[in-house]
């Protein structure tokens, strides 16, 4: 099993990333949470991975931090949390603001995410506090790995605009909420939270 890749950033397309590690190129979904964290293509990255083995497939899934991978494992065991929703969580929230919800039982906060509706949130809610005060604890202690904030695909428009349909947004809805926010010399990374603020008002 693969726990760990330390390679080169071949490519960035959010969710999926492409790490050169000696010449063997690793497919690698992400959420928006690590892949912001990530430097330019080109540059050293260290991912932390959870593989999982099927019939047809080997799928790689790769996290910035141990704090952001031990939260996708969590929420793999709940109830209808399957890998896809589990990282529409965290690329709309990270791993702070999800136990953050938890411990203050939130479930505004997780019903503003597509595809979380309000009978997931709470039974999520349910099944996650009894975890929440053991993994909030160590969440300080996460170190980020892979460098600084990401530079555009194209624009850091069209990066913003690409992540939030990665979340489930409609082209035409990440359109209108990149625009809306959208100001001269912002990061693709500040747009999409600013992107993201204001679509769960």
């Amino acid at each position: 099993m693969i726990g760990r890749l330390t390679g080169v950033l071949a490519t960035k397309q959010p969710p999926w990333l492409l790490v050169d590690v000696g010449g063997v190129g690793y497919e690698v979904e992400a959420p928006l949470s690590t892949i912001f964290q990530l430097g330019e293509c080109g540059s050293e990255v260290v991912l932390h991975i959870h593989m999982v083995v099927r019939e047809d497939a080997q799928l790689l899934y790769g996290f910035a931090t141990e704090a952001e991978r031990r939260l996708f494992r969590n929420l793999i065991r709940a109830s209808g949390i399957g890998p896809k929703l589990a990282l529409t969580i965290l690329s709309g929230l990270g791993a702070e603001d999800f136990w953050r919800a938890v411990r203050e039982d939130d479930t505004a906060v997780l019903i503003k995410l597509p595809g979380v509706g309000r009978k997931t949130a709470e039974r999520l809610l349910v099944e996650m506090r009894d975890r929440a005060e053991a993994e909030g604890m160590s969440l300080a202690a996460s170190t980020n790995a892979g460098g600084t904030a990401s530079s555009a695909l194209h624009t850091a428009q069209d990066e913003a605009r690409a992540a939030l349909q990665a979340l489930g947004y409609k082209p035409s809805e990440a359109d209108k909420l990149v625009d809306a926010v959208h100001e001269d010399g912002m990061a693709a990374d500040a747009l999409l939270r600013a992107a993201l603020r204001r679509a769960v008002r």
